[in-house]
């Protein structure tokens, strides 16, 4: 018998909901806040209040999308976290309310999980490569930058994290200082493809293992842009392309040099990306060239399923509600939530 679920994500400013069909997608609905571009940032009680307002209308669409009647869904599942806590109580809140009304499981979510899981959706009637296990993803995104070991679709082992600062925090404080708006990851990906990568160098940061740090290279970035500015005033608007390609190079180099290491460390040819930075070009192209120089098999999500998304959330939690795995109404969101 199939097993349908709903999934809720709201850890941030997009508020979603999706249903799937076993492992297969039905509808996804995302409702986006363009309030925050006016601050240069996600405003957290501005975002809570935006959530509130679109998540029944966003769920009763994916509902209806979907083709299903609610009462053939089995199970909610939502993010618990990591996010924003605002946020995050909206979308837990709902879920307690919808699975007391429905009688249905609540089943919750690790949000950094879900990133990872986002590669076994699937779609109607289409096919798709799905990652042999074990494998190692490449988690990036806005707020964490890091290697997984996924061993199986809910045994996962942090290999290499980020010490400060993550990969789409480095592209948007980046962008922000040569002027570009926000969120600035996708206007550097965009403008470096008519630069040079090789225009300016940047220091790698030498930290050991499989860590990652973008804090250093963020502040070296601002240093140089501040004092070339102070011998030419126009230097950012005459370099803002080649400025864009050597930072993105810069960061994706950092990215995949580790990776490269955990790939050798493990054995693992098996590799995947996920998170809202593996929609980056440059990652992209890389990635699909090392696969070639190393012998993996690459395995890079479609872009809607990369940004926070409820597809990845009703995935997990459809491979959660196969091992028995339910939230009780007595949980609480988490900020902070590890993998």
């Amino acid at each position: 018998m199939s097993v349908y679920i709903l999934g809720i994500e709201s850890s941030c400013d997009d508020t979603s909901a999706a249903v799937i069909k076993d492992n297969v997608l039905l509808s996804n609905i995302t409702a986006n806040q363009d309030v925050h571009k006016a601050y240069g940032g996600v405003v957290p009680e501005l975002a809570s209040r935006a959530h509130q307002q679109n998540i029944i209308p966003v769920v009763d669409l994916a509902i209806k999308k979907s083709g299903i009647n609610i009462n053939q869904l089995n199970g909610i599942a939502f993010t618990r976290g990591p996010g924003l806590l605002g946020s995050l109580l909206v979308g837990t809140s709902f879920a307690k309310g919808f699975s007391l009304a429905s009688k249905i499981k609540m089943i919750e979510v690790n949000h950094l999980q879900a990133h990872v899981l986002a590669n076994f959706i699937m779609e109607k009637n289409a096919e798709k490569n799905k990652p042999e296990f074990p494998f190692l993803c490449l988690l990036v995104s806005g707020g964490h930058t890091q290697i997984i070991l996924v061993e199986d679709y809910l045994k996962m082992t942090v290999l290499g994290t980020t010490l400060d600062d993550a990969a789409g925090e480095a592209f948007d404080k980046c962008a922000k200082i040569i002027g570009l708006p926000y969120p600035g990851g996708p206007h550097i990906d965009k403008l470096a493809k008519n630069g040079n990568k090789q225009a300016f160098a940047f220091t790698k940061p030498k930290i050991k293992d499989l860590d990652y740090s973008f804090s250093g290279l963020k502040t070296g970035f601002l240093y140089f842009v501040r004092d070339s500015v102070k011998d030419n005033p126009e230097f950012i608007k005459n370099n803002l392309e080649d400025l864009c390609s050597s930072i993105q190079h810069t960061i994706i180099e950092i990215l995949l040099d580790k990776l490269k290491i955990a790939a050798q460390k493990t054995g693992i040819s098996e590799i995947a990306i996920a998170g809202g930075v593996s929609a980056n070009s440059e990652l992209k192209n890389r990635l699909v060239e090392m696969s070639n120089e190393n012998n993996w098999q690459v395995y890079i999500p479609k872009f809607e399923y990369t940004t926070d998304n409820a597809a990845m959330i009703a995935i997990t939690g459809y491979f959660k509600y196969l091992e028995g795995i339910f939230a009780s109404q007595d949980i609480a969101p988490k900020a902070r939530f590890e993998i």
